[in-house]
């Protein structure tokens, strides 16, 4: 937990879902961030997750990161992506509560990149407004995306060129095929965890926000 966090639970599709919400007096935006794999012990303490949002944070974000179902003291059981956008969807509507006339943005890495892509689709097909998508190693060879993305959010995608989880050159491909605006930022001698480049990734990331 950072400085200025609160955890609280949210009312969830299955149960309370464990979350840390930041408030800011004068926020710009609303940020939501999303976790790697649950099973691959994926949880919003994650470092990339948690160096997510102190930048969006330090951008004048609020914001709000939570354990998806099954996760810490998140009720539950892990479905396979399915419930879990329904998870990010319960949240992202607690977030939007708080501050309805601010723009929304997502945010998620491995696993939770694609969960906030679809979660962003979703939204916009149900009138609601999503600012940004940021997509951090996107597993697309696993979580199928397709036909579910935005296409009205600024997308960015940000893949490490060395990464031993997903792999760089299916992301590309995938990258390729994509008919809509986006950006793909390629970081070098940087493996799946970001290890040693999380300074690079913030301040990639607070050139955007």
């Amino acid at each position: 937990m950072s400085i200025g966090e609160v955890a609280l639970l949210i009312d969830g599709p299955c149960g309370p879902l464990e979350a840390l919400y930041q408030d800011l007096p004068e926020a710009r935006g609303l940020a939501l961030l999303c976790h790697p794999h649950p099973l691959f012990a994926g949880t919003m303490q994650n470092k990339v997750v948690t160096t997510l949002q102190r930048t969006a944070r330090d951008a004048g974000l609020a914001t709000l990161r939570f354990n998806f179902r099954g996760v810490g003291k998140s009720a539950g059981s892990h479905d396979e992506g399915r419930g879990e956008i329904d998870d990010a969807e319960a949240a992202a509507r607690w977030l939007l509560a708080q501050q309805p006339q601010l723009p929304l943005t997502l945010l998620g890495f491995s696993f939770g990149s694609c969960v906030a892509a679809c979660l962003a689709g979703r939204l916009e097909a149900q009138g609601v407004a999503v600012r940004q998508l940021f997509m951090l190693a996107p597993p697309v060879e696993r979580f199928a995306v397709e036909g579910q993305l935005p296409e009205h959010a600024e997308l960015t995608i940000i893949q490490p060129m060395d990464d031993e989880v997903v792999t760089p050159a299916k992301v590309y491909a995938w990258v390729d095929t994509l008919q809509r605006p986006h950006e793909l930022l390629k970081v070098a001698e940087c493996g799946h965890f970001f290890h040693g480049k999380l300074t690079e990734l913030k301040q990639l990331m607070l050139a955007r926000l």
